[in-house]
C-alpha cells in the first residue's frame, strides 16, 4: 500500500523491465541472428554459444560494440568467455551425460535457495496445523516444479522428494512433542505398538526419528493424501 514517486529505473521483478529490454536489445538479437550465432536471452541476461574460445572472444567484442551504440555497458564481473559447463543461466546449468549428451539441470545456487525456502516453510508450526503448512509448501513446490520442469535430473528430484517428506515427518514429531502424544498419534495412524514405543522413547530427537521406522507409518501415500506434490 506504499506509493513512491519514481523518477528513474523500474521496480525489480516487474514485467516492465524485460519488456523494455526486448525493445532495446532487439537489434542486437538481429545482429547475432544475421551472423548465424546460437544464443538465448532473457531481458539483459544472454548466452551466446560458439565452438571455440577464440570465436567467443570475437563475439564478446561484437557485443561490446553493439551495446556501446545503445549506450549500454557489459557487466564484466558477471560476463565471461568460458565453457558452458559450470555456468548458470536463469537458474539452470548444463552437464554432460552418457555419450557426451548435453543435458539440463538446476544450478547449485538455485538448489541451495530451494532448500533454504523448504527449511523456512517446515522449520516449526508456529501455531499452524500440518494442513496449513502443506498448503504453503504445495504452492511453492508447484511453482518451482513448473519453472524447472525442463531439468533432466530424475535422481535429484527423488532425493529432494525424500528429503521434503523427512522434513514433514520431523514437523509432525515436533508438533506432537511429548512421548505419550507421539505414541498415541502413531498408533492412531496405524503404527504397531513396537514402532510407536521406539519412536516415543526418543521423543526429542526429531530429525533422528524422522528417518526411523516412522516412515512405515507416515508413508509416501500418506503425504500424497495430504496434498504434498512430488517433484519426481
Amino acid at each position: 500500500g506504499v506509493v513512491m514517486d519514481r523518477h528513474e529505473g523500474t521496480p525489480q521483478g516487474g514485467p516492465l523491465s524485460p519488456l523494455l529490454a526486448n525493445v532495446l536489445l532487439d537489434e542486437v538479437d538481429k545482429v547475432l541472428e544475421r551472423r548465424g550465432h546460437c544464443f538465448a536471452r532473457y531481458a539483459d541476461d544472454c548466452n551466446v554459444y560458439v565452438r571455440s574460445h577464440k570465436a567467443g572472444e570475437r563475439v564478446m567484442q561484437l557485443l561490446r560494440r553493439c551495446y556501446g551504440k545503445l549506450r549500454l555497458v557489459i557487466n564484466e564481473a558477471k560476463s565471461a568467455v568460458t565453457s558452458v559447463f559450470g555456468r548458470k543461466f536463469l537458474g539452470y546449468a548444463l552437464w554432460q551425460g552418457r555419450n557426451a549428451e548435453v543435458r539440463r539441470a538446476v544450478s547449485t545456487r538455485a538448489l541451495q535457495a530451494f532448500k533454504l525456502r523448504i527449511r523456512q516453510l517446515t522449520r516449526g508450526s508456529g501455531g499452524r496445523s500440518i494442513e496449513q503448512v502443506v498448503e504453503q509448501l504445495r504452492r511453492y513446490l508447484l511453482g518451482w516444479k513448473g519453472y524447472f520442469r525442463l531439468a533432466q535430473t530424475p535422481r535429484i528430484w527423488r532425493s529432494l522428494d525424500e528429503w521434503i517428506r523427512r522434513r514433514l515427518r520431523m514437523l509432525h514429531l515436533r508438533q506432537w512433542r511429548r512421548g505419550k502424544t507421539i505414541y498415541r498419534e502413531l498408533v492412531r495412524l496405524g503404527a504397531s505398538s513396537w514402532v510407536a514405543e521406539s519412536v516415543a522413547a526418543l521423543s526429542r530427537r526429531w530429525w533422528h526419528n524422522s528417518r526411523s521406522a516412522i516412515h512405515n507409518v507416515l508413508t509416501i501415500a500418506y503425504f500424497d493424501r495430504l496434498g504434498v506434490p512430488r517433484l519426481s
